[in-house]
This record gives C-alpha cells, sequence and structure tokens, in this order.
C-alpha cells in the first residue's frame, strides 16, 4: 500500500502509524505539491492513497476587515488545497487505473454555522468539489470518498470553548475515517451519531435552523490548523 497523506504533522494525519517520507510543504503552493508529487511517483509510482487531510480554521466575522486575509488563507488550504493535493496524482493513477482520492471535510460544511463563515464555507465547496471529482472520474477506475467527520480532539477543536457532541479521540477518530477510505463508499459521516444530526440539519427550515443556530458556540478568531 502506498499512501499520500497532507496535515500529518499532528491531529488526524499524525495518528498513523506507517513507515513514511516527509515532504515539509504548504498545500496552497500547487508548484510545491507537483514537486513532492513527481519525487513521490519516481520513488514509488503512482501511489494507492491520496488523502487530502490539510485543514486550517478559525472564528470570522465578514463585517471585520482584519478577517479577510482569514478568509482567504482558510479557502487557500481547505479547498484549493486539496485541488493541489489532487491534481499531480490523478494522471499516474489513471495510468495505474485504480487508486483512491479521500477529501476530509467536516460536518461544519453541511449548515453555515455563525461565527465560522470562513470554515464553514469551505467545507461546504470541499464537499461539492469531491462530488464533482467524483463525477469527472467516473469510468477511470479511480475512487473518489468524501469524510466528513464531527468533533476529533485536534489542535483544531482543542480551542473551542463550547460542548462538542459526540467528540472522538484522535486515534479513534483517524481509524475510522481510515475504514471509511478503505471501503470505498462515495461518501459517510462519522461518528454515527453525528450521521443523524447532518441529516437533520439538511433537513431543518431556515427559520427553525437560524434560531437554533443563533445560540450555539462560536470559534474563537485567529488561525489555527
Amino acid at each position: 500500500m502506498k499512501a499520500v497523506i497532507t496535515g500529518a504533522s499532528s491531529g488526524i494525519g499524525a495518528s498513523l502509524p506507517v513507515r513514511s517520507h516527509c515532504y515539509p510543504l504548504d498545500v496552497a503552493d500547487a508548484a510545491a505539491l507537483a514537486a513532492a508529487a513527481a519525487d513521490f511517483v519516481a520513488r514509488a509510482g503512482a501511489p494507492d492513497r491520496v488523502i487530502a487531510n490539510a485543514g486550517i480554521s478559525a472564528g470570522t466575522l465578514t463585517q471585520e476587515a482584519a478577517d479577510l486575509p482569514v478568509f482567504e488563507r482558510v479557502f487557500a488550504v481547505n479547498v484549493i488545497g486539496m485541488v493541489n493535493t489532487f491534481a499531480p496524482f490523478i494522471g499516474p493513477m489513471r495510468t495505474a487505473g485504480t487508486g483512491t482520492l479521500a477529501g476530509i471535510t467536516s460536518v461544519a460544511g453541511i449548515r453555515g454555522l455563525p461565527g465560522s463563515g470562513a470554515y464553514s464555507a469551505s467545507k461546504a465547496a470541499a464537499i461539492t468539489y469531491l462530488e464533482s471529482l467524483r463525477g469527472d472520474l467516473r469510468g477511470s477506475g479511480l475512487k473518489v470518498v468524501t469524510v466528513v467527520p464531527g468533533y476529533i480532539e485536534t489542535p483544531l477543536t482543542a480551542i473551542n470553548r463550547y460542548r462538542m457532541p459526540f467528540i472522538l479521540p484522535v486515534e479513534e477518530g483517524a481509524r475510522r475515517i481510515a475504514r471509511i477510505i478503505e471501503s470505498g463508499t462515495s461518501y459517510a459521516v462519522t461518528p454515527w451519531q453525528m450521521a443523524i444530526v447532518a441529516r437533520a440539519m439538511r433537513l431543518l427550515p431556515n427559520a427553525l435552523f437560524d434560531v437554533l443556530a443563533s445560540g450555539a458556540g462560536r470559534k474563537p478568531r485567529g488561525l489555527r490548523s
């Protein structure tokens, strides 16, 4: 098994006990990722799995001018970084005729949460992007897996000052995500309790959702990775 995973310096990605070769880079830097991909393929051939796991989070407010660059950075990492991660590997993987591209998103992308405009919107964009990519690659032999985790104990959640229902220890979260990826399913929420919550959130009328969301906890402003 040959796998590429971004965001492996901490959190979910750091919980995978495997022999590895590290490429320190910024996923928003397409040229750096392309160079790393070329080196990986030269060393090991086309990967069996490419996991776009890198992500950052921040509380944001549209009316705060200081938050505009935060919006830009969150989208650069959480959305464009995912595109940059997959792009250089699709050619070699299509030639091999097999492999899985997996994107780690979030239940925060199901509905827009107050105070989390950048993060929620970026994760919603990632979910939709993965759906489009799945259609693009249909019939190629490649699978596209959208993983939608709830709360997992990582540096991203450590700074949240509100209750996080059904939160998973990072090792357990990583195991569940790995099982989803290996199953090859197109879309899965973990844990199962959050899958029920996510389905309910989609069905709530806007008026009711707005009332419930207005009382939810908010992320502290400032970038976290």
